[in-house]
């Protein structure tokens, strides 16, 4: 019984990492937009000009200027991910992802804390049989020495595990920082196109080309 709840909790971080990092793998069009767009907006920009013999004053029209989009560092962007989980994302300015980064920190923390404590335990337990066969404690009349010992190796299992895959964690969101930094402002427009045009050939011979857009 106690060996089936404990492999339902492992399988129950499975579970939960394979989301989050699906989750933090996705890239919502949504939210790329929002934290994209360039903020056009309208400076007035009149600049009283002198016209020539005319002694009077004509103003430019306000022009639109349009900044630069938000390029971030893809270096900088690492290295925050890698000093703080989810810092990267922040600079990133994908806010979005960064409660999916602490979610699956808490699921780390949680079974890393309940396996260890798990562990000590079914261990601590499992010694005191060697050492007194007659001891009486709380795992007396529920497990024997045997239980008490594939208890034991199974909450270490499943610890190793946890490190594992908050290892992985950890490194995932590192390299989703970098990506994301990179490919911040990589063009998904409609633009980017193929299309086949007639050429002539240099011998004057009719024939295809390929012409792409982007």
């Amino acid at each position: 019984m106690a060996k089936f709840a404990a492999h339902s909790e492992m399988k129950s971080l499975l579970r939960i990492l394979t989301i989050l990092a699906l989750s933090l793998t996705a890239l919502p069009v949504a939210a790329q937009s929002l934290t994209d767009s360039a903020q056009t907006h309208t400076i007035p920009d009149t600049i009283p000009a002198q016209v020539e013999g005319a002694g009077s004053q004509m103003p430019i029209a306000p022009s639109l200027v349009k900044p630069l989009p938000f390029q971030p560092n893809p270096k900088k962007s690492a290295l925050f991910s890698a000093i703080l989980p989810g810092a990267g994302q922040f600079y990133n300015r994908q806010y979005w992802k960064i409660p999916i980064i602490y979610a699956g920190v808490g699921a780390a923390v949680y079974f890393l804390v309940d396996n260890t404590r798990q562990y000590r335990r079914f261990r601590e337990g499992y010694i005191a049989r060697i050492t007194n066969p007659n001891v009486q404690d709380d795992f007396t009349g529920r497990y024997s020495q045997q239980d008490l010992q594939v208890l034991q190796n199974a909450y270490r299992k499943y610890l190793d595990m946890t490190m594992l895959f908050t290892g992985l964690g950890y490194t995932l969101q590192v390299m989703d920082a970098l990506t994301f930094a990179h490919l911040k402002n990589f063009d998904i427009s409609k633009d980017i196109s193929i299309r086949m045009h007639p050429v002539a050939l240099p011998n004057g011979a009719p024939g295809l080309g390929f012409v792409m857009r982007f």
